[in-house]
């Protein structure tokens, strides 16, 4: 997944009794993750996370600081192509949390984490840098759609005509609801103009915009990722069929579409693999 054009956002270094682990938040054209490494002194090995799955890393960590079970299930969890397994140990250094990345892309690499010579805080310092770049990945977030929000504000003198309505940013939280943006006064922008609506799909956005200009009304239909950005413009009195269409597909693709999900978290019975 790494290439030269990879741009790093944050690092950050974590020390757990003899091990060092280094999280770099990067980014490349094809979107963010986080790249964890854990060096000893004779041994380095890292896992990749797309950046959609930090919040999950950071729910199963909580899982294995806070339960009561006195037995800490192993658990896989899917993100698009990855499979990530979580699985307790113990020798003779005490309690240690093995994470594992399987992937059709890569070789299978592990991590493991020390619990820590008192309690869990070995497993808390690292769930805290998890939390904190999760954080931050927020800010990015809500800082590039304020970007793309501008850019589109400064482009309405484009092939869409006077009509064209921009879409305003949408928090990080909001990022996958449609949500109505605000419209101008229609003296601003003529007549018969509806809402603009943007989602989000894996590592892509997808700007729907209704807009008009002097051949008429349209839907203009912009996909962003990363630093390309493509449009189409459908006329109005094409949006029926193109609508039907699309139906014809989500009906023929159901059980696909239904058996896919972003990520996917599922208790492991036997922990020993």
């Amino acid at each position: 997944m790494e290439s030269h054009s990879d741009a790093e956002l944050i690092s950050k270094t974590l020390q757990v009794e003899h091990k060092l682990f280094y999280f770099d938040l990067k980014e490349n054209p094809r979107g963010r993750f986080l790249k964890i490494s854990e060096k000893t002194s004779a041994t380095r090995s890292t896992i990749i996370l797309p950046s959609s799955g930090i919040s999950w890393f950071l729910n199963l960590f909580n899982y294995y600081l806070t339960s009561d079970d006195q037995d800490l299930f192993s658990k896989e969890l899917q993100l698009d192509s990855k499979v990530f397994y979580f699985d307790v140990g113990e020798n003779r250094r005490g309690r240690f949390l093995k994470v594992s990345e399987a992937s059709m892309s890569r070789n299978r690499s592990t991590i493991i984490i020390p619990a820590g010579i008192t309690g869990d805080e070995g497993w808390a310092a690292f769930r805290n840098i998890l939390a904190e770049i999760n954080e931050a990945l927020g800010l990015f977030s809500m800082s590039n759609q304020n970007s793309e929000a501008s850019e589109r504000l400064v482009g309405l003198s484009d092939d869409v005509g006077a009509g064209f309505i921009a879409t305003q940013s949408t928090p990080q939280a909001e990022i996958n609801s449609e949500r109505p943006a605000e419209i101008p006064a229609q003296d601003d922008i003529g007549v018969n103009l509806g809402a603009s609506k943007v989602i989000r799909v894996d590592q892509k956005r997808f700007f729907f915009d209704l807009g008009n200009n002097n051949r008429g009304h349209f839907l203009k239909i912009s996909e962003v990722a990363g630093p390309d950005r493509s449009s189409i413009i459908l006329p109005l009195s094409g949006l029926k069929q193109f609508y039907e269409v699309l139906g014809h597909f989500v009906e023929i693709s159901k059980d696909r579409i239904e058996g896919t999900t972003s990520a996917n978290v599922r208790t492991v019975d036997h922990p020993e693999r």
